[in-house]
């Protein structure tokens, strides 16, 4: 049977790496692209990246699109855009069915004796002979190697942040990967997202921070309102004395 070929391993090597340090080194740009897509910060596979920095088989990059840095290991990465293409296996030749020769001479002479019994001892080893041959392929295909699953995605964290001023924001942490930069969104949004959970401590902490936030701002209010009302009552006392 032919050797069966290998799927091609095209991340980063020891040599790769080398190369991209000294060019951080010299102050060239280094740059490396992803092996796989990453759906949570819209990046294909294939898409490029600057190489910030490499630590051991750590490389640390800032893909493009993405305003932030970013910790790989080497095997996510190639050197690369597109993906190397396997050897085409070779082609399989089918193995040649041998029959052994009959020969005739010994039929003769067994007729000759009228041993009629011993005849059908050379025609079974004539049938029997082409079985062997056709059964021995088909045991081929359980010699293939299992085809390696794909690598699972680490999990995903959500994290809500509450400020002082009432300021919300949002970030998401995937796997052992550095958490992405802090969005801004809003208390409405924020309330009506804990409410939806159903997770009765989460919304009444939300529930608490807003609320506390409408008791200041309504404070605030009715401080200035009083402060204007002093001043329009200053203003009258002096237009009077005009």
């Amino acid at each position: 049977m032919p050797p069966r070929g290998r799927a091609v391993n095209d991340s980063l090597t020891p040599e790769n790496l080398t190369t991209l340090a000294a060019a951080l080194a010299e102050g060239r740009r280094a740059t490396v692209y992803l092996r796989e897509p990453n759906p949570s910060l819209g990046l294909s596979d294939g898409t490029s990246a600057k190489v910030i920095s490499i630590d051991g088989t750590t490389v640390t990059i800032s893909p493009k699109g993405v305003n932030d840095e970013l910790p790989y290991e080497a095997e996510e990465l190639r050197i690369t855009r597109n993906a190397a293409t396997p050897p085409a296996p070779a082609k399989r030749v089918p193995a040649k069915k041998v029959v052994p020769p009959v020969s005739t001479a010994p039929a003769r002479t067994e007729a000759v004796a009228a041993k009629p019994t011993t005849a059908p001892a050379p025609a079974k080893a004539v049938v029997e002979q082409p079985k062997v041959g056709v059964e021995q392929p088909r045991a081929q295909p359980q010699q293939q190697a299992p085809r390696r699953a794909k690598k699972a995605p680490g999990g995903v964290s959500v994290t809500i942040h509450a400020g002082a001023d009432n300021d919300w924001s949002v970030t998401v942490t995937q796997g052992a990967k550095r958490p992405t930069k802090a969005q801004p969104v809003s208390p409405e949004s924020v309330s009506r997202a804990v409410r939806e959970l159903g997770d009765p401590i989460a919304r009444d902490a939300v529930e608490a921070v807003i609320s506390h936030a409408r008791e200041e701002a309504a404070r605030r209010v009715a401080e200035l309102s009083r402060q204007l009302e002093e001043a329009r009552t200053t203003l009258a006392a002096l237009e009077q004395d005009v």
